[in-house]
């Protein structure tokens, strides 16, 4: 697959030289918007549409990057026959792993409530989405709702702005070009190049979330008090806290039963994790990490596979930040979410996760198709979350790569296509096998 000169990341932060980085611009931004709906609540609370136009602008871009996402990230794997003991390995331990990070995510939710006390009311929010899903059918019954997820056309299904039917095209279209292998190659290519403009699209976007962040945050201040800033502190602090707690337990009890080190496997990729840390895109470590995990001892094949393929389907920071984040706009709008509610929501975000891109912006994204295709909560909501969502990305890049390393490990142990003990001598220090960065895979 040929790099592009410029990377989604790159398209989502200014360049060098140019000012502030974004991360700074959003900083900047949501101090001023704290201290202008502090100050002057009416004029915060006027500045209510800054933070719609940019979840707006967002929402617009939601089928065509999961679509676009999930195809590409599926036609990848080319031969489904030829490495489907290794792909269904592969995508059982994604589905276990990122099963695990939900869980977690919506437990810690439950513990630390980050969203209990800011009553935000949906009336003084953008209900058009809940309005429309409020005033159509629901499906009743198993059969009911699995036919639901079948649209009447395949372009239908853009239109509404059906998220569950949208991905249902993406897989069924993903494994077809993935079958015909060298016949879909265009194609592919042709959704690669278009999924490359619709990131631009991102990027341009990116480019306003100072101005949405400073909106929405001078609104949210403004509408409902200097204590908002505690429930957000504590949503971050208890993110950071979740995502920290599943690498060094659950993914060190991973490493574990193989005898190797989780702490180990950090300090063997801290110049990738440095990399990830500074971009906030668990991309831009894509080609260093499959050198790094053959270097390990985990065979090229194997690498090749699940590395790129757990970029689209392995996220577990996301899969934990998404969690949370709907727990906690649903705690923000005292919306009671029933048992029901909840598994209804995991498993949405079982599917919507594996559309969630690694660059900057891409969970906010996420987190929109999550509840608009739940309907339980509120999509206007995450205005509550657009003055955080920026400083969170870091911990969801960091989780991700760290949670791919450990899956190609893994699965290359399973396929015993793992050299154990070259790997047990390269975290003690010893020198890696020679090997050259790979590039990234044809696609």
């Amino acid at each position: 697959m040929e790099v592009p000169p410029e990377t989604a990341e790159q398209l989502a932060e200014p360049k060098k030289g140019r000012g502030p980085s974004l991360y700074v611009q959003v900083l900047i931004a949501i101090a001023l918007g704290v201290l202008l709906g502090w100050l002057r609540p009416d004029w915060g609370i006027a500045l209510k549409p800054l933070g719609d136009g940019f979840v707006k602008l967002i929402k617009m871009l939601i089928g065509p990057i999961v679509f676009t996402t999930v195809v590409v990230g599926i036609a990848g794997m080319k031969d489904l026959k030829k490495v489907g003991r290794v792909g269904g390995k592969a995508v059982l331990y994604f589905e276990i792993m990122t099963t695990v990070a939900l869980l977690i995510g919506l437990t810690m939710a439950h513990l630390v409530k980050p969203g209990a006390g800011i009553h935000a009311s949906a009336a003084n929010m953008d209900t058009s989405v809940l309005d429309k899903t409020l005033s159509t059918s629901h499906p009743h019954g198993v059969v009911e709702h699995l036919l639901a997820i079948i649209p009447n056309s395949f372009v239908g299904a853009f239109v509404e702005g059906d998220v569950l039917q949208i991905l249902l095209l993406a897989v069924l279209m993903g494994t077809a070009l993935a079958g015909v292998g060298e016949r879909g190659a265009g194609v592919v290519k042709l959704l690669e190049q278009f999924s490359t403009g619709i990131f631009a699209i991102v990027g341009m976007v990116m480019r306003l979330a100072p101005l949405g962040a400073f909106g929405a945050m001078a609104f949210t201040i403004g509408k409902y008090g200097v204590g908002t800033l505690g429930s957000l502190a504590k949503l971050m602090g208890a993110f950071y806290a979740t995502a920290l707690l599943f690498v060094f337990v659950v993914l060190g009890g991973v490493m574990r039963s193989m005898g190797l080190s989780i702490i180990k496997l950090l300090k063997y990729l801290r110049e990738e994790l440095a990399i990830v840390l500074g971009t906030s895109s668990s991309e831009s470590a894509l080609p260093r990490l499959m050198a790094k995990l053959e270097g390990l001892g985990c065979s090229t094949t194997v690498v090749r596979l699940v590395v790129p393929t757990g970029y689209s389907f392995n996220l577990d920071g996301t899969a934990i930040y998404l969690t949370m984040a709907a727990l906690f706009v649903a705690q923000a709008l005292d919306v009671e979410l029933s048992p029901g509610d909840e598994v209804r929501l995991l498993l949405v975000l079982l599917l919507t996760s594996k559309g969630a891109a690694g660059v900057t912006g891409s969970g906010f994204v996420t987190l929109a198709a999550t509840l608009s295709a739940t309907g339980s909560v509120p999509v206007a909501g995450i205005t509550l979350l657009l003055g955080i969502d920026r400083f969170m990305s870091e911990a969801r890049a960091l989780t991700n790569i760290v949670g791919n390393a450990v899956a190609t490990i893994v699965v290359s142990r399973w396929e015993k296509e793992l050299d154990l003990d070259q790997a047990k001598r390269v975290l003690d220090g010893g020198h890696p096998k020679p090997t050259v960065a790979p590039p990234l895979p044809e696609v």
